[in-house]
C-alpha cells in the first residue's frame, strides 16, 4: 500500500490543532490548555500507516507509558473515550473557542 501525503488543508488544520487547541484530554477533562502534538488514528491501519484521522494529545495523554494511549489503548480508552468520541468532541467545541479570535 502506497503512503499518502497530508493535504494543505490537513496539515493546517493540524497545526491549529496542536497549537491552538492544545491537547483535547486536557482541555475536555481538566479545563487547561495544553500544547499537543498529533495523534492520528490507528483502528483500521497498520502499524505503519497513518490514518487520515487525528487528535491533538499532549505528551502525557499521547506517549506516556502510564497515562499515554501507546501504552495501553484499551486502559485509556475506558478512561478517556475512543478516538472518535474525542474527534466528535473537538468539533462539538472547537467554533465556539475561534468564535473570540481576534
Amino acid at each position: 500500500m502506497a503512503k499518502f501525503s497530508h493535504t494543505k488543508q490537513e496539515k493546517k488544520l493540524m497545526e491549529r490543532m496542536a497549537n491552538v487547541y492544545g491537547c483535547i484530554i486536557c482541555r475536555k477533562e481538566l479545563g487547561v490548555f495544553t500544547p499537543a502534538s498529533i495523534h492520528h488514528f490507528r483502528h483500521g491501519v497498520g502499524m505503519s500507516q497513518r490514518s487520515r484521522l487525528f487528535i491533538p494529545l499532549c505528551y502525557l495523554h499521547h506517549q506516556s507509558q502510564e497515562h499515554g494511549i501507546h501504552g495501553g489503548t484499551k486502559s485509556w480508552i475506558k478512561k478517556h473515550g475512543t478516538e472518535q468520541e474525542l474527534l466528535d468532541y473537538y468539533y462539538a467545541t472547537v467554533e465556539e473557542d475561534y468564535q473570540t479570535e481576534p
